[in-house]
């Protein structure tokens, strides 16, 4: 079976908030983390089975659903767990925001690197904890974590770490040495590990694997895994997420704070992943393939310059990228003036960076290129 990914899809229309960030029409939104495609055929079918039922009531998860969820995280990442271990969450935004309440107290800290996806700075500010951070470090290959940053920053008061694995927005595929040496530091501080894994079916590079980090040895027990196929899939508007969490002690804070605070997932979203997981597999490796292609014409294109440095995307469909030799004050609002739009690298913790999602038509893509070049050609 063939997926139309080179189909262009008008979003105008769709009050889609990709679509709607900008005021002028023909810049090109290349910020925020979804797909410019249809999602797999299996998940329309489903949704269009469910929608032609009629009634839209409150809704359990399906029988088959948490069994599914089993299946599929046995099959693609070899992790075993039990169904009473998922918690199903509305998104996984919220999901940052619950767990840093249940796993830290008012005054507490929780710990991040940076650049980091930005509500992991937010979501515990929100809920009146301190956010610390400790910043990855380019070794001159791939991006890292620094364990003496890391135990010069944490405190007494630091109760938790949240870890981005693969990595958002710099696409790193964190191997196993790194995880054992992040598990083996969150023992040492009896720190709690939660692991935002959304992006674990978007491994790009051939040679690279996910390895979940609640599945490595000593781990299980202090992590909390937060997931979704809503990246995977293209259906964060949908608004279905889960965590996964083997400690009955830290099972049952997580669902103490979410009591009278966090809805339940909505019907399409619970049929939206079912359909998914069960029946989404030729879609997603088509997928892979061609965001494989799209990452390696985007880091093609921008090599080529020297006021920018593209990073190697080893998984996602992100680019991150230093535009700090551009030397202009938002290298963000300067790339809106020729008619692409970028996400700016300040929320992250970075200023002076770019993030490019780069899941679109390659014809969009090649034009969104075109306009980033000529941005350039117009600071010599």
């Amino acid at each position: 079976m063939t997926f139309e990914f080179d189909k262009i899809i008008d979003r105008t229309n769709t009050s889609s908030s990709k679509w709607t960030k900008y005021d002028r029409p023909d810049i090109i939104p290349m910020w925020v983390a979804d797909m410019d495609f249809e999602t797999a055929p299996c998940i329309k079918s489903a949704l269009l089975e469910r929608i032609n039922h009629g009634i839209y009531g409150y809704t359990q998860p399906p029988a088959e659903l948490s069994s599914t969820v089993v299946t599929y995280l046995k099959t693609e990442f070899n992790w075993a767990i039990d169904t009473d271990w998922i918690i199903w969450l509305p998104s996984l935004v919220v999901g940052l925001n619950v767990v840093s309440r249940a796993f830290a107290e008012e005054g507490d800290a929780i710990l991040s690197n940076t650049p980091i996806y930005p509500p992991f700075l937010s979501a515990p500010t929100y809920g009146n904890r301190e956010t610390i951070t400790a910043p990855l470090v380019w070794s001159g290959t791939k991006w890292a974590m620094d364990f003496d940053a890391l135990e010069k920053t944490v405190t007494d008061k630091t109760k938790a770490f949240l870890f981005c694995s693969p990595h958002n927005p710099t696409g790193r595929v964190w191997d196993s040495k790194e995880l054992n040496e992040l598990v083996a530091f969150c023992h040492k501080h009896n720190l709690t590990i939660i692991s935002d894994e959304i992006h674990a079916g978007l491994i790009l590079d051939e040679d690279k694997t996910h390895t979940v980090t609640a599945n490595l040895p000593d781990a299980a027990d202090i992590s909390v895994t937060l997931l979704s196929a809503s990246k995977t899939f293209n259906m964060p508007g949908l608004g279905c997420a889960y965590a996964v969490v083997k400690n009955t002690t830290l099972r049952n804070k997580l669902k103490k704070v979410m009591n009278g605070i966090v809805h339940h997932v909505g019907a399409l979203g619970y049929t939206a992943t079912l359909a998914a997981y069960k029946d989404g597999k030729s879609w997603h490796t088509a997928l892979v393939k061609y965001l494989r292609q799209n990452r390696d014409h985007v880091e093609a294109n921008l090599s080529a310059h020297d006021r920018l440095t593209a990073y190697h995307s080893e998984a996602t469909y992100l680019t991150w990228i230093d535009a700090r030799n551009m030397n202009v004050d938002n290298p963000s609002t300067y790339f809106e003036k020729f008619g692409i739009g970028l996400y700016d690298g300040a929320p992250f913790g970075a200023p002076g960076f770019l993030r490019l999602n780069f899941a679109c038509p390659q014809s969009v893509l090649s034009e969104a290129l075109k306009r980033i070049n000529k941005g350039l050609e117009a600071l010599t």
